[in-house]
Order: structure tokens, then sequence, then C-alpha cells
């Protein structure tokens, strides 16, 4: 049961990486709590699941621009660290303060 939910908080945290950017970010639609977690239940994550995970990371305050970023197809699933994932400073460490909530809280275990 454990490693499920490490295993689940693992899924969760390759969603933060994505490779490149794009310069046209007045143009882009704005990414909801939904539009996250339908992107985490395409990467295999249970829709309850999700739907957590994407709440708490909104609630968090990661910006637009990181929002896409993480909900972008083709994630780097083998880098850890938010940080080198391509979200800005603030972003990554907001990113890692939701995944502690997230462990806590959409898995229901506590730290």
């Amino acid at each position: 049961m454990r490693i499920s939910l490490i295993a689940a908080a693992l899924i969760a945290l390759p969603l933060l990486a994505a490779c490149g950017s794009s310069d046209h970010k007045d143009a882009q639609p704005t990414i909801t709590q939904a539009d996250l977690s339908k992107s985490m239940q395409s990467g295999g994550l249970d829709p309850k699941v999700a739907d957590c995970a994407a709440k708490i990371y909104v609630e968090e305050g990661i910006s637009q621009d990181g929002l896409r970023l993480m909900s972008k197809p083709g994630t780097n699933t083998q880098s850890p660290d938010p940080g080198t994932m391509g979200l800005s400073k603030d972003d990554a460490a907001k990113a890692k303060s939701a995944v502690q909530k997230f462990v806590q809280q959409c898995t229901g275990t506590q730290q």
C-alpha cells in the first residue's frame, strides 16, 4: 500500500516537467484546475487523485506558465526536482510544497 502511495506521488511529480516554452504567452488559454486534472489523468493518475492534486497545485498559486508546463504532454519523467523541469524558481518552490500536501491530502498519509 505504501509503495502505491509513493508511486502515485511520483506519477504526479513528473507532470511538473516539460521541455521548451513558448514566446506566445498572451495568446495562450488559461489553464484551469480541470485542465490540469485531465492532463494528470491522461498520464495514468486515478481521476479522484488527479482532481485532488490539481486543486492543490492551483491553490499553491503556481503561475499560468508553470501550469502550462505541468499540463503539456511529453514530460520528463526522469527528473525528480521541479526546479530542473522548466519551472521558475518560485513555481518550483510552490510545486515542492504542493507535492507534500498532495501526499498528505490526496493519498491519506501523513509525513
